[in-house]
Order: structure tokens, then C-alpha cells, then sequence
């Protein structure tokens, strides 16, 4: 069987720098920090008081009052990211077979701030189990998809993958599926996360994951930095339109990039640290390259997982460093958390957007903040540091892992 090639047609980007696509790839290039003190919430008893916050939000600018109130926020960004990847794409949804449309969306945690206050208000009360009837549906993570459906009419496939910080790219990878396989003509992909909240922001603390680095939370998020302490939470949403080659040159689509391969792997090694050696992330991006059918010469540029946790940053370096030998040394690298933060779930579609749009203006986005040489880091790699670089890119690779040990890889190319 022939597989069909898949095409990216639509972007949508909802980012602690940027509310739009085009607002997100201008802080991208410029080195702008999303991070700032957190305002959600009293910080006053945290470990952490800063994140990555949107800016200049809100909601009922894109939906409806009521029908805002009946979703958690991670299923808000969600609507909204998803809503401007689908009029990029100019998808004309009077003409479009909606029943070959389907919505594969990644959420690592979902709605946990409905699920915490919903538990709060039940604890200060009498006992009494008085709760909010849209608490289940506000809260479990499959319900962005299921609202974007709703929305648009969309009756393909339908569902939320979670596998922590891999989620959306492993949403896009079975997008990438089902399209290369001809059961959908286009797929809704992308993911969503909101939990810089009490729950979130605690629990993490209480691991010692994230920066502490109260002082200086713009600076705190810095991958490959000799100083880094931990990651720096972020939320929002990221959507791309996965589309059927032939389909979107019949309608005469703007095309992005070519999806050229997805790889899945497992560290199988521990609940939260990755495998000091970057076993896993090896299989991962070996996998990648073997689903698409191309030679590690052929990568040009790779956005990191790069979280800026001590641990992390150099794992993946080195699994880098394996897979590529001496062509490492020709590939730009960089990691935009440094900028958005750690979106978790929704960390693959983000950086993927950044991946595709590197490829498109020839310009790759800087890791900021780095300013002491890691000396557990090979210095023959080409780390983009503080300044975003002009490069002709025709083959990117973005990576994403998360907690248990999911390793996600998506391959992305200039198309011929």
C-alpha cells in the first residue's frame, strides 16, 4: 500500500509571547521571555512564584460567556489555537466531507483546575457533595477535541492523547497516521495545557522541578546553561491542519512543510528522570529518521526537548551527539522553552509550529538566557544561543519526552 503524503496546511499558536501564530514566531525571533511573577494566584507560600503566564487573555474575546464559563481554561486555548490554525488553513467547511475530518488532540494533564477547586469547595464545605455539574466534563482531558467537533461538524476520528509531555506530538504522529493511511482527508492536531495553578504549581515544587529563581524569573528558564535549576512552568495551546497532499494542492492550500515522519519510544528507566545516557531519546530519533525514510545528513535543524532541568539537557545532547556523530556538529540547536516555558502537553505542537516556521522564513529561533559554558556538553555542537540565526532549513526535527519515559519525535520538510 502506498502511503499518502501529509502536508501542513494551518497554524494556530496560543503562547505565554505570543496570542497568534505571528505574535509567537516575533517573540520566537527576538528572544522574548514569557515568564513573569505568577498572577493567578497568592505565591506567597511557594517554593516557585513565577511561570509563564499568557498575556492579555481572555476568553469571551473568542467565545461565547456562557459557553466559556462550561470549559476549563486548557479546553479554552484549546478552541481558540484551534479556531485560527483552521482560518489560516482556509478550510471552506461548507464544501469539506466532514465525516474525513478528525480532531487528534494531546493534553498531558487536562482540566486540573476545575478538578482542584471543585475539591477545595467540596473540603470547606459540610460534606455535603454539592458539585458544579459541569465538573467532569469541564475537567477530563478529552473534551477538547470532543468541543472542537462540536464546534465545526467534524465526525473523523476523535480523541486526546496522553502520555505527559509527549501528548500533542504523539497526537500529531497518529494524525500523521491516519492521513498517510487514507482514513482521514484532514485532521485538527495539536494540544492544549493550563495548569499554572495551586495543584500544578505545588506539586511540581514538591519534586524540585522546577527554577526557584525568584529573583530573575525572566532568565530563570535556560537550557544548556552551566546555572540551570529546573524548568519554568508555562500554558497555552498549539494547532496545526495535518492534510492529504493531493487534497490541499486540489484546493489550492498554502502549504508549510511536509510531515515526513513521527518515531515513538520508552526510556523504560524511571518515573520522572530521563535515562542518563539518552537511550530512549536514541530509539526515538532513530525510529523518526527510519519512518521517513531519510539519512541523519538530511537533518538541518533539531528544536530540543531542552526543559533546563540539569539532568535532561545534557541526556538529550548526547543521544544527539550518537544518532548524528559528526554531522551533529552541522545541525543548528536551540530550545524555545527557554522563551515559552514548559508547556508540557502541549510543549510538541508549540515547538513543532516553531519547527515549521523556522523552515518557512529560514530563521532559527535562539535558546536565551545562556551565558555559563555546561562543561558536560560537547562544545562542537551548534547550540543557538541568544541570537536567532538566518539558516535555509529543509529538514527540521522537533522532540518531546515526558515523565514515564514517552519519547516523541516528529520530522518536518521544506516541501520539494
Amino acid at each position: 500500500m502506498e502511503l499518502k503524503r501529509v502536508v501542513v496546511t494551518g497554524l494556530g499558536a496560543l503562547t505565554p509571547i505570543g496570542n497568534t501564530k505571528e505574535e509567537y514566531w516575533d517573540g520566537l525571533i527576538n528572544g522574548k521571555s514569557g515568564a513573569a511573577p505568577i498572577t493567578y494566584f497568592d505565591t506567597e507560600k511557594f517554593k516557585t512564584k513565577f511561570a509563564c503566564e499568557l498575556k492579555n487573555f481572555n476568553a469571551t474575546d473568542f467565545l461565547d460567556r456562557k459557553e466559556a464559563r462550561k470549559m476549563d481554561r486548557f479546553a479554552q486555548y484549546a478552541m481558540v489555537a484551534s479556531d485560527e490554525a483552521i482560518t489560516d488553513a482556509k478550510l471552506n467547511l461548507d464544501e469539506v466531507n466532514k465525516l474525513r475530518v478528525g480532531v487528534i488532540w494531546g493534553a498531558g494533564i487536562g482540566g486540573l483546575e476545575t478538578f482542584q477547586n471543585e475539591v477545595l469547595n467540596f473540603a470547606q464545605g459540610d460534606g455535603t457533595p454539592r458539585f458544579n455539574p459541569f465538573f467532569i466534563p469541564k475537567m477530563i482531558a478529552d473534551i477538547a477535541p470532543g468541543n472542537i467537533s462540536i464546534k465545526h461538524g467534524f465526525m473523523g476520528p476523535n480523541y486526546t492523547t496522553v502520555s505527559a509531555c509527549a501528548s500533542s506530538a504523539n497526537s500529531m504522529i497518529d494524525a500523521l497516521n491516519y492521513i498517510r493511511l487514507g482514513h482521514c482527508d484532514v485532521v485538527v492536531t495539536g494540544g492544549s495545557e493550563a495548569a499554572v495553578t495551586i495543584a500544578g504549581m505545588g506539586g511540581f515544587n514538591a519534586m524540585h522541578a522546577l527554577s526557584t529563581r525568584n529573583e530573575s524569573p525572566e532568565t530563570a528558564s535556560r537550557p544548556f546553561d552551566a546555572t540551570r535549576d529546573g524548568f519554568v512552568l508555562g500554558e497555552g495551546a498549539g494547532a496545526i491542519i495535518l492534510e492529504d497532499y493531493e487534497h490541499a494542492k486540489a484546493r489550492g492550500a498554502k502549504i508549510y512543510a511536509e510531515v515526513i515522519g513521527g518515531g515513538l519510544s520508552s526510556d523504560a528507566y524511571h518515573m520522572t528522570a530521563p535515562h542518563p545516557e539518552g537511550i530512549g531519546v536514541m530509539a526515538v530519533m532513530r525510529n523518526c529518521l527510519e519512518n521517513a525514510g531519510i539519512s541523519p545528513s538530511d537533518v538541518d535543524h533539531i528544536n530540543t526537548h531542552g526543559t533546563s532541568t540539569p539532568l535532561g539537557d545534557v541526556a538529550e545532547l548526547k543521544a544527539i551527539k550518537e544518532v548524528f556523530g559528526d554531522h551533529a556538529k552541522n545541525i543548528s540547536i536551540n530550545s524555545t522553552k527557554s522563551m515559552t516555558g514548559h508547556l508540557l502537553g502541549a510543549a510538541g505542537a508549540i515547538e513543532s509550529i516553531a519547527s515549521i516556521l523556522a523552515i518557512e522564513h529560514g530563521i532559527i529561533p535562539p535558546t536565551i538566557n545562556h551565558s555559563v559554558v555546561d562543561e558536560n556538553i560537547d562544545p562542537d555542537l551548534n547550540l543557538i544561543l541568544n541570537k536567532a540565526q538566518k539558516q535555509d532549513v529543509k529538514v527540521a526535527m522537533s522532540n518531546t519526552f515526558g515523565f514515564g519515559g514517552h519519547n516523541a519525535c516528529v520530522l518536518f520538510k521544506k516541501l520539494d
